[in-house]
């Protein structure tokens, strides 16, 4: 019964991402509407379209796929089946499900590497965006299975030390060491993470230099210092963030957003991100993060000692790790509702954002930030109104420029 659940949620939450896609994919427009015409050209458009539709029949085909793995791995107990190869010959718990999972993880990213290396060299470069070359895509690799294995192995060796010292109580403390993890992560991102994929240098003197200085000054902003990174070394997609908590903040603007946009736009994209400060965004989206911890881990409480969902695995005795696949499946339904609740609140955060940088700085100038940034990443204009309600973080370029 167990496993008819467990199979019952997967094909559901599959069929029901498939669904929205093929709506989504119905729901584009051929024409080019006159309110976008005016900066959208009808060649542009129409290769954004083509950009689109070629993604999603990708999708189709990728994700179909990763089901059909994942569902025979459920139905034929291919979970319980590597348990069962591993239990003979590792008896310590901690290390059989750093093993277990280091197994599953690594099969998982050899049968998507060909999906990954299509997308990237055939799709992305098809479309002009891919500047990755196959020395970065190893690299990339190599340090991801680096840092993974060593914070996974960390995160997982202490949840289950917790598990099997304190028993159902462990959610307390283990939801202290998630959330100091987070904390860390929000602290050093910069510093100490980002450098091992990307390169750093602070923005040299200049217009634009002081341009973001004044304005940081203007509205009181902790500006530590400005970064540009070397975006344009896998994609001409551009990007800006800040990070750091407490008085200092680092902003970091890609170069290709340096390259394509003027003065003044740059400013209002950074006007946009300090919104997100000055509102607490930042903030009460780490608080919502560690609260939602804390809520995955109590609901996990309930279920890990449930040797019942390790049997419907595949396994012939009650296992961390199984119950962990089991729990993840199972949870899904309500983290597909916690997940919709915080992009509920995220666009909403970001009108609030851009309703500050047109207030403190020019809602004219991110506007044509905005629009030249949907023209160079070729965006989707007119998703369907569902696909937008359940999936997108951000609001569509039109709501956003409607507003401002």
């Amino acid at each position: 019964m167990i496993l008819f659940l467990i199979i019952v949620i997967a094909a559901g939450s599959y069929l029901f991402d498939l669904v929205l896609e093929i709506v989504n994919y119905r729901s584009r427009r051929t024409e080019i509407p006159p309110e976008v015409a005016a900066f959208y050209d009808k060649g542009k458009y129409l290769k954004s379209l083509e950009y689109h539709r070629v993604k999603t029949k990708f999708s189709f085909f990728s994700g179909g796929f990763n089901f059909l793995v994942s569902i025979s791995m459920l139905i034929f107990g291919g979970f319980g089946y590597v348990d069962s190869l591993l239990r003979p010959y590792i008896q310590n718990e901690t290390l059989l499900a750093l093993t277990f999972f280091g197994i599953i993880l690594l099969a998982s990213d050899v049968l998507s590497l060909p999906f990954n290396i299509y997308s990237t060299f055939v799709i992305e470069e098809r479309f002009g965006f891919n500047k990755t070359t196959a020395g970065t895509f190893t690299a990339d690799k190599i340090k991801g299975y680096i840092i993974g294995s060593v914070v996974g192995a960390a995160l997982l060796s202490a949840l289950i030390f917790l598990v099997n010292r304190f028993g159902p109580n462990f959610w307390i403390l283990f939801g202290v060491v998630a959330s100091v993890f987070i904390l860390f992560v929000n602290m050093f991102y910069t510093s100490w993470i980002l450098p091992l994929f990307n390169k750093l240098t602070v923005l040299p003197d200049g217009e634009l230099k002081s341009a973001i200085q004044q304005f940081s000054k203007q509205v009181n902003f902790p500006l530590d210092n400005i970064f540009v990174m070397d975006g344009s070394k896998r994609s001409s997609k551009a990007n800006a963030f800040f990070s750091g908590i407490g008085a200092k903040k680092k902003i970091v603007l890609y170069d290709t957003l340096i390259n394509n946009h003027t003065t003044e736009e740059l400013v209002a994209v950074l006007a946009h991100e300090v919104g997100h400060f000055k509102k607490k965004h930042i903030v009460l989206s780490m608080v919502l993060s560690v609260v939602q911890v804390f809520f995955v881990l109590f609901v996990l409480s309930l279920m890990i000692f449930n040797a019942d969902l390790s049997i419907a695995l595949g396994g012939t005795q009650q296992s961390i790790h199984l119950n962990l696949i089991a729990f993840a499946i199972l949870f899904s339904p309500i983290s597909a509702i916690t997940g919709l609740l915080m992009s509920l609140l995220s666009r909403k955060n970001e009108y609030e954002a851009d309703a500050y940088a047109k207030e403190s700085y020019s809602g004219v100038a991110l506007g044509s930030a905005l629009k030249k940034l949907s023209v160079d990443t070729l965006s989707d204009l007119y998703p369907h109104p569902l696909y937008v309600f359940f999936y997108y973080s951000h609001p569509t370029l039109l709501q956003r420029l409607a507003c401002l």
